[in-house]
Parts: structure tokens; C-alpha cells; sequence
């Protein structure tokens, strides 16, 4: 079993993964800003509609078969998933304090996708299962921060969103190998659709202020690009690696609040960062070969 495991992960997964990790963390720090400023479903549905377009056109460009009924079933469920995720994610960020919401939405998002690739897929080799334990302390050390300050930590929140896309995860693993666009495509319809409807039902506040449009639109291309680099992750790989490496997005959220927004590192965000990275080495050097 541990055999089989380890011949199903390939570099290109790790690569994907941590790359998928760089720009959910970029994307979910401008996120949040710009939910600190204007209506919290417009960033939301600008940002799924850019990346709607991008999938589209990739998946024409790219050639891409249309989707089975069994990926257009597990699509809709990861766009159910995936809106709930980002909203209550973004939301969390704009009123919480990111040192807590983005960590242990990574927390929870890693948590759920590896407990279900250790059963779908069988248990990882020992220095694998070693990175995979680090790189979820490491989330951990990064979310712990000082009780200075007022303000709601967003831990709920981050609960939610963490719940929810882990749930997300598990149904990308499931697409058919070679479906990664037009998969994104039904997800991002998905996702938009709720959205209008959510606020027309409400009555929720929506519009975003034009000069911020731009800032929203670049979200939604980091968004769909971390959710294109996971799906061909999990496509090339295991999915509990995939998930655990992807999940290290939060360090890049961290980062860019520590150094633009003056956010405080402390010992325990410097142990957790440096724990990451010897994850990321024992989990390459564990897959390897």
C-alpha cells in the first residue's frame, strides 16, 4: 500500500500544490482588503465572474472534452462548497484578524481532504505522513497570535470556511483525469448564480466602488489559478499531499499582512514558517523517486 501511494505522487504535484498555495494566499490577503471596503458579494461575484471567463476560454483553447454528468454533479458540489468557503473566508478576513482567520481555515481545509485521501488512497510513506503532520502544526504556530488589540478574531468564521473547502477539495479530486477548465467553468457558474440569487433574495449590498474593480478582478485570476494548479495536483497525485501542501497558502497570507500591513510576526509565526518549509523538504524527498 505504502507503494502504491508513493508511485502516484510526481513532482509536478508538489510544484502545483505549493504554486496553488502562492496564489490562494495572495488572493485571499487582497481579498480581504477589499472587503475592508466595499459590499463583500460583489468582491465575491466579480471575482468568480473573471475567473468564469478565464476557465472558459482556457477550456475552448485547451480542447477539453465536455465534462462527464458525474463531473458536472461533483462541479455544482464544489461550487456550493467553494462559494460558502470564500465568503465566509473573506468575510472572516475583512472583520477578524488574519493571523487567525487564514491559518485555521488552512487548518481545517487540509484536515478534512487528507483524512479522506488516507482512506481513498491508503496510508502515505513515513517521511510523507511525517511532512504532512508538520505542515499542519506549522498552520497551527502560524495562527497563534497575542490578545492585544479588540475586535472579533473571525475564528468562527475561519471554522466555516475551512469546513467548507475541504469539502470542495474532495469533490475536485473527484473530475475525471484531463478536466480541469471546464470543470472550473461549471464551478465559477455555480458559484455566480448562488450569489445573485442570495442577493436578491436579501437584498444584500453588492455594488463595488469602479476604482476597485480592477483590484477584484486580479482576485478572481489568483483564485482560478490556485483552483486550476490543485486540480492538476490532485489529478497527477495524492490527494492528501496535494491538500496538505496547497493548505500552506496561509504563510503567504501572513507574510504580505505582516509586511504591508505592519501585522506583527512573533516567535510562534517564525516557528511556523520554518516548520512549513522542512514540510515541504520531507514531503518531496518522501515522494520522490
Amino acid at each position: 500500500m505504502l507503494a502504491d501511494f508513493a508511485g502516484v505522487i510526481q513532482k509536478g504535484t508538489r510544484e502545483e500544490s505549493l504554486l496553488a498555495a502562492v496564489a490562494w494566499g495572495c488572493g485571499d490577503f487582497g481579498g480581504g482588503l477589499l472587503t475592508r471596503r466595499t459590499a463583500l458579494f460583489g468582491v465575491v461575484l466579480i471575482s468568480q465572474l473573471v475567473g468564469l471567463v478565464l476557465a472558459l476560454a482556457l477550456a475552448l483553447l485547451r480542447g477539453e472534452t465536455l465534462p462527464t454528468q458525474t463531473d458536472v454533479a461533483w462541479s455544482v458540489a464544489a461550487g456550493i462548497a467553494g462559494v460558502i468557503g470564500i465568503s465566509a473566508l473573506y468575510r472572516g478576513l475583512a472583520i477578524g484578524r488574519m493571523g487567525v482567520v487564514a491559518p485555521v481555515t488552512g487548518v481545517m481545509a487540509a484536515t478534512i481532504p487528507v483524512a479522506a485521501g488516507i482512506v481513498l488512497e491508503g496510508v502515505p510513506p513515513p517521511l510523507v505522513l511525517a511532512g504532512i503532520a508538520m505542515a499542519v502544526v506549522a498552520v497551527v504556530l502560524v495562527s497563534r497570535v497575542s490578545d492585544e488589540g479588540s475586535g472579533p478574531s473571525g475564528i468562527g468564521l475561519a471554522l466555516l470556511a475551512g469546513g467548507a473547502i475541504g469539502a470542495m477539495s474532495i469533490c475536485i479530486s473527484q473530475l475525471s483525469d484531463g478536466h480541469v477548465f471546464g470543470p472550473l467553468t461549471l464551478i465559477r457558474t455555480t458559484q455566480a448564480v448562488l450569489i445573485v440569487a442570495f442577493v436578491l433574495v436579501t437584498r444584500s449590498a453588492w455594488r463595488v466602488e469602479r476604482r476597485l474593480i480592477p483590484a477584484t478582478a486580479a482576485v478572481g485570476v489568483l483564485d482560478m489559478a490556485g483552483n486550476g494548479l490543485f486540480i492538476v495536483a490532485v489529478q497527477t497525485g495524492a490527494l492528501a499531499v496535494a491538500a496538505v501542501l496547497s493548505s500552506l497558502y496561509p504563510v503567504t497570507t501572513v507574510i504580505l499582512a505582516t509586511v504591508f500591513l505592519r501585522e506583527r510576526i512573533t516567535r510562534s509565526h517564525a516557528a511556523g514558517i520554518a516548520l512549513a518549509a522542512t514540510a515541504i523538504a520531507c514531503i518531496a524527498a518522501g515522494s520522490a523517486g
